[in-house]
C-alpha cells in the first residue's frame, strides 16, 4: 500500500524471527495462561439450567472477568 506507513525496523526484525521459528514453538508462544480466579480453581461445574448458571457467575466471579450480564437501559 502506497500510504501506509514504513514499518518500524524493530518490529519487521521481530515478525522476521518470529516466522523462522517452528510451528510448534510459535504455539507454544502464542497462548498466555492466565488464572483465572473461581473458575480455575475446581476441575468441574454443572449447573441445571442457564439461569443456574448466570446467577452463580454473577455471586461468584469478579467483573474483570467479563462473566456478568450486560444490562441495557430501557427504551
Amino acid at each position: 500500500m502506497p500510504d501506509s506507513p514504513p514499518i518500524p525496523a524493530d518490529l519487521l526484525a521481530d515478525f522476521e524471527a518470529a516466522a523462522r521459528r517452528p510451528l510448534r514453538q510459535r504455539m507454544r508462544y502464542a497462548f498466555i495462561h492466565t488464572h483465572k480466579p473461581v473458575l480455575d480453581d475446581a476441575p468441574f461445574r454443572a449447573f441445571d439450567t442457564t439461569a443456574d448458571y448466570r446467577r452463580w457467575c454473577e455471586q461468584n466471579l469478579p467483573d474483570w472477568l467479563g462473566y456478568g450480564r450486560v444490562r441495557l437501559p430501557a427504551s
